[in-house]
């Protein structure tokens, strides 16, 4: 059973800072089991997903716009949502809670408007995640068409796991790779830098500086979809095939080294600005 709700939602300007409260309580800004852009099912993820199974509530006030059962027979929602409620709110933004508990559906067919804390019910093992009752929270901008971090929205407690930088390697369009924490000597010539990716804990904003320049700035505020692919913006639209090759690299940016002694300087920043960098000397020929 699906209920749906159609209708003209006010579009105005996404400009909200904290606009959100949190979808569950007592959230520390390290405990959770995936975060919006990180390597997910050989894609980016689009969504926060938290790590326990606790009460969901609305994060902000807003309208129905569908009740996802997992167990609905149609194919309009192609999703793997599970059972899921989709709010829309008046700064053209939708949010979605999935992996909710079948057992609370029922009174969510009630409702039509919502204000900020309605109870959603607890957390469920549906969607893609069976086994693990986590809620997915997962913030759109239907003007800009954009997935956008919730966590931008929300405010921000607590502490955040620890980045590191390491195994920062260098790749040319051959690719040929050279590891620049040991390389003195490459060719000049245009390359993509990757660091070595860590399991859980991700930059929220990475800036790759050559010879005191910026060369490259990701920010994993938001993503959009480009050619069927979830991109994240840099100089470029990088799909997950750049951002992420594999299991274990993760991208920086694509630099161009010229001629000479070339210093390469990357920064990696949490959500709550503290940064980590690392600088590297080479003689490029």
């Amino acid at each position: 059973m699906k209920k749906i709700i159609f209708g003209t939602a006010a579009i105005l300007a996404f400009s909200a800072i904290f606009a959100f409260d949190w979808p569950q309580n007592e959230i520390l800004s390290d405990s959770f089991y995936s975060y919006f852009g990180q390597l997910r099912g050989g894609t980016i993820g689009t969504s926060l997903v938290f790590s326990e199974s606790k009460e969901v509530k609305a994060a902000d006030d807003g309208r129905i716009l569908a009740i996802i059962s997992e167990h609905d027979e149609d194919e309009l929602f192609e999703s793997t949502l599970g059972n899921a409620a989709i709010l829309a709110h008046k700064d053209a933004l939708i949010t979605v809670y999935a992996n909710l508990d079948a057992e609370n559906l029922p009174q969510l067919y009630e409702l039509n408007e919502v204000k900020t804390g309605t109870s959603f019910g607890t957390t469920g093992t549906s969607s893609w995640q069976e086994g693990e009752g986590c809620l997915e929270f997962q913030v759109l901008d239907t003007k800009n068409r954009t997935y956008v971090n919730p966590r931008i929205l929300m405010p921000r407690i607590g502490k955040e796991l620890p980045l590191a930088i390491k195994n920062v390697t260098a790749v040319n369009k051959k690719g040929v790779s050279y590891d620049l924490g040991t390389v003195k000597t490459m060719p000049s010539g245009v390359y993509q830098l990757y660091l070595e990716r860590q399991e859980i804990a991700m930059p929220y904003k990475t800036t790759v500086y050559v010879n005191g320049a910026v060369a490259e700035n990701l920010s994993y505020d938001t993503l959009a979809e480009k050619n069927g692919k979830i991109s994240v913006s840099g100089k470029k639209n990088y799909d997950v095939s750049v951002i992420y090759p594999d299991e274990t690299r993760a991208f920086l940016g694509e630099v161009s080294f010229t001629k000479g002694k070339t210093s390469i300087m990357v920064i990696a920043s949490d959500i709550l600005g503290k940064e980590k960098q690392i600088v590297y000397t080479v003689e490029t020929r």
